[in-house]
Formats: C-alpha cells, sequence, structure tokens
C-alpha cells in the first residue's frame, strides 16, 4: 500500500479509506493479509482521485463505481452523473473567472490612482471639502 500511496502521492489513511468504504473492489491480498494492487487496481485509484477532484463525495463515487461494475449497459448513466459535475464545475470556473476580472479591474484602477492617472474616488469615503 505504501508504494502505490508514493506512486499516487496519496495519504496511507486515504488509500485505506477508499479500501475500506469499498471504492477498489476486488483487491487481491497476500499470505499476510496485506492489500496488493495490480495495474487496473492504480489506474481505478487514479479516477477515484480526479472524481473527488471533480467534487463527487464519497456516495457519489460508490454509486458511479456500482455502474461501472455492471459494465457497459450502464455508460448512458454515467455520462448524466458526469455532465451534471462538469456542469457544476464550468459554474464553478465561472465564477473563479468573475473573481479574476474583479480583481484585475480593481488592480489597474489602483494602479492608475498610484500613477496619477486618475483621481482617487470610493463608495465607503466621503470626499474630503
Amino acid at each position: 500500500m505504501m508504494q502505490v500511496c508514493r506512486e499516487l502521492d496519496m495519504t496511507y489513511q486515504t488509500l485505506k479509506f477508499y479500501c475500506n468504504e469499498g471504492l477498489v473492489p476486488n483487491v487481491k491480498r497476500d499470505g499476510n493479509n496485506r492489500r496488493i494492487f495490480d495495474e487496473k487496481d492504480v489506474k481505478w485509484i487514479k479516477d477515484l482521485t480526479c472524481l473527488k477532484k471533480c467534487g463527487l463525495s464519497i456516495q457519489e463515487m460508490k454509486k458511479y463505481l456500482a455502474l461501472c461494475m455492471q459494465g457497459e449497459s450502464t455508460i448512458i448513466p454515467r455520462k448524466e452523473m458526469l455532465a451534471e459535475k462538469q456542469e457544476a464545475l464550468r459554474a464553478s470556473i465561472k465564477e473563479l473567472e468573475d473573481s479574476v476580472a474583479y480583481i484585475d479591474w480593481k488592480q489597474n484602477f489602483y494602479n492608475e490612482v498610484l500613477s496619477g492617472k486618475r483621481p482617487y474616488v470610493s463608495n465607503l469615503v466621503q470626499p474630503k471639502e
């Protein structure tokens, strides 16, 4: 497990949690009952990491896994599930882009005030008379 954790830059606790939650199915064990991960397991664990970054909860990952385990017949519901997350991620990206644009505008305003290109005005501070 530690080798897989190093390879995936994942904590031992996270990998153990995923395994204990049943998110890494069909993991083999050695004679000492230690988990042995093959290449397919490692690829799936990478997928889990991506799904987590996409905002799927543990319950959603379990649902997605259950669909995957059923094979090709569940491609449409899996696509729908991912499409919902994709839409939410795109909305988050839009919000972040709007936030960055605001900060860009504000920084430009401050630069122009500091360089004397524009007078300082504020919605919060009354101008001095």
